[in-house]
């Protein structure tokens, strides 16, 4: 594979990549999972301080799952994908984790756009997989060390 292949300067991906609905079945069990503590901290605190705390614990869970060594959320793991860097197959470490979070708002933005972007992308990145230089591949394909 030449240099250029292999950092996705070719016709299609440059390895497998997670599909859309299994990246959406993820996404989806972690929304279930995240609103369970915001739940409940909304029945204990007012409304500000609950919001509040549950960004907070959104940031750190992805940040710390998908930037850790697996690369994986609880969903993620449920559907068999992980995030990987781009360049290196490597984990993405926790500042870009948290990077990735961010720009999920910024898919979002546009009437979720930015996540449909990987319907056409030859990557089949999203936005915020673009921005924190990732990839969302199988674990059938990327094994966890």
């Amino acid at each position: 594979m030449s240099e250029q292949e292999a950092y996705g300067g070719g016709t299609g991906p440059s390895g497998p990549r997670a599909g859309f609905w299994r990246r959406f079945g993820a996404a989806l069990t972690d929304s279930i999972i995240l609103g369970i503590p915001y739940i409940v901290l909304t029945l204990l605190l007012d409304d500000a301080l609950a919001s509040a705390l549950s960004l907070g614990i959104d940031v750190v869970y992805f940040a710390y799952l998908e930037g850790g060594a697996s690369g994986q959320t609880l969903g993620k793991r449920a559907l068999g994908i992980r995030v990987i860097d781009f360049r290196t197959g490597g984990p993405i470490g926790y500042g870009r984790g948290a990077i990735r979070w961010v720009a999920r708002i910024l898919s979002a933005l546009p009437l979720l756009l930015g996540y449909f972007w990987m319907l056409w992308d030859k990557e089949k990145q999203t936005w915020h997989d673009k921005l924190a230089g990732a990839v969302v591949v199988p674990t059938s394909a990327y094994p966890t060390a």
